[in-house]
């Protein structure tokens, strides 16, 4: 990927900016040390113009992305300003069936004015959980989260999202935060994927008085669900689910809610737009209705597909161009 010479310059900002290592930032940026270093010997020696890319010998050319295609990309993101440049790329992949890549992406609507920082975001969850699923319904993770509805005061979010695919699979709003208001959302989950005593998952959760109440350890374990609990002031161990209900809160409080009915469709939309249609990085680039159930290898073969025809297209409409252009100078 090349950057240009203003966006060299915005990575070191954001390098030395970062409450991050150096190495640690560069890793999320996905930039390798040697090449960010180059940067920064040259910005120290002769300032922003050192970062001003350097002649080269022979240009490869024959996969620069066609001007229709660019205009396309820019149509895109105009109809989908939600999306990143990451999930544009993804939605392109997928839905007009030619491969671009996320900086391309990138560097199209950054030229458009479409993009005035870096896309990209250093902060990260910090440490994973220790025992990774390797499947769907292997381990829950469940949490509540709550909201202020004006005059009605306030009410608890209890979800139920699956470790694997991250996938929401039930979620229930309450007007308190015990053990009892625990359970409806539990079996909800259980009935929708159709699981057994014998098949039941773990169930992760925090060290609240909810979870850890003598009534919902007798429900689980009449369910076969065995709980697991995290560790106590690290709350990195319930990450996904915390994770989910920040991004979810970001958006459904951005209006206000005047009746309960009002909050419960708010939450609904958000969760079928997660679950069926928002590309998720860590699940590359897949939705998590992909993940849970079982289209992902399918999607990523297309995509691989996909990319390896739109290649092949332009490699070979370089060289009927090149072909033309050696004819006319004869």
């Amino acid at each position: 990927m090349r950057f240009s010479q203003q966006e060299k310059y915005e990575i070191i900002q954001l390098v030395d900016a970062s409450d991050l290592s150096a190495n640690r930032t560069l890793k999320e940026l996905g930039i390798h040390k040697r090449t960010f270093y180059n940067w920064y010997h040259r910005y120290l020696e002769s300032g922003f113009d050192g970062l001003a890319s350097r002649a080269r010998g022979r240009q490869q050319t024959w996969n620069k992305i066609p001007v229709v295609q660019q205009q396309q990309v820019v149509e895109e993101a105009l109809e989908h300003v939600e999306l990143s440049s990451r999930e544009l790329a993804c939605h392109i992949v997928d839905h007009h069936r030619w491969y671009i890549s996320e900086s391309s992406v990138y560097r199209i609507l950054k030229k458009a004015g479409l993009i005035t920082a870096p896309a990209h975001i250093v902060l990260s969850a910090a440490d994973e959980f220790t025992s990774k699923t390797h499947r769907v319904n292997q381990m829950w993770q469940t949490d509540f989260t709550y909201f202020r509805i004006i005059d009605w005061g306030w009410y608890y979010l209890s979800t139920i999202l699956d470790d694997y695919s991250r996938y929401i699979l039930s979620w229930d709003l309450r007007g308190r935060m015990t053990s009892g208001d625990v359970i409806p959302s539990v079996e909800q989950a259980l009935q929708f994927a159709g699981l057994s005593k014998d098949t039941a998952p773990r169930l992760l959760s925090d060290n609240g008085k909810c979870y850890l109440s003598t009534e919902l350890k007798r429900f689980l374990a009449d369910k076969g669900i065995k709980p697991v609990n995290g560790k106590p002031c690290h709350p990195q161990t319930q990450g996904k689910i915390e994770r989910y209900h920040r991004t979810m809160k970001n958006v459904v409080k951005l209006d206000n809610y005047y009746t309960p009915q009002d909050l419960i469709q708010a939450i609904g939309e958000f969760v079928d737009y997660y679950n069926n249609h928002r590309y998720h990085e860590s699940l590359n680039n897949l939705t998590p209705a992909d993940v849970y159930f079982g289209r992902d290898r399918e999607i990523l073969l297309k995509r691989q597909r996909i990319k390896k025809l739109t290649l092949r297209s332009r490699r070979r409409n370089y060289a009927i161009e090149k072909l033309k252009l050696n004819y006319t100078q004869l």
